[in-house]
């Protein structure tokens, strides 16, 4: 990780659903500095990351920071911060209902999944429920562009650099009705 910095303290935080674990790398101290909090906790602070780094700093500093301040960052080299709560949300199936929205032809894609599993010849393979709650197919169509050199137009560029055509552009009023549909449909099971 480097030197620390000429006086700047190091935060690694751990979010998690109940407890909020901060730890320190304090100049000068061998074992820095942990402190555990609750992750929701609205009758003492806001936010559990942000009152353990000023209580870290009110004691490296030995200066009162009020909770209504912002933070002083002038002492500070960085942040790091990981969370569980959303895996922790699939893990254990809650959180909102949700739909799965995929291309037309595929509405099957993530049950039929890939051939990736620990033992390729086990007939009784159990697999996780689902995620979401419906599938809506959507009319549309894109391809990979092979050519670079390929003008034919509707090129656009993928999340990781792919050069992708656009076949069928998705039609956005006719998918209105149906996620206006389910919008209603999961609404009435909370009423």
């Amino acid at each position: 990780m480097g030197s620390v910095t000429e006086g700047k303290l190091r935060f690694c935080i751990d979010r998690g659903g109940t407890f909020t674990d901060v730890y320190a790398e304090i100049p000068g101290l061998s074992d820095g500095r942990v402190l555990k909090l609750l992750s929701v906790d609205p009758a003492n602070y806001d936010d559990a990351p942000v009152e353990g780094i000023r209580r870290i700093l009110e004691e490296y500093t030995g200066k009162k920071i009020p909770r209504t301040s912002k933070i002083p960052t002038d002492k500070i080299q960085w942040i790091r911060m990981g969370t569980t709560v959303a895996t922790n949300a699939l893990l254990e199936r809650k959180g909102e209902r949700i739909a799965l929205c995929v291309t037309k032809g595929f509405k099957d894609l993530l049950q039929i999944g890939n051939q990736a599993r620990p033992d390729i010849f086990d007939l009784t393979v159990a697999k996780p429920s689902n995620l979401y709650e419906e599938v809506i197919e959507v009319d549309e169509r894109i391809e990979l562009a092979l050519e670079k050199g390929d003008n034919s137009g509707g090129l656009i560029k993928g999340v990781s650099g792919e050069l992708l055509r656009v076949v069928k552009t998705v039609d956005e009023e006719a998918l209105k009705p149906v996620t206006l549909k389910i919008l209603v449909c999961q609404t009435s099971g909370f009423v």
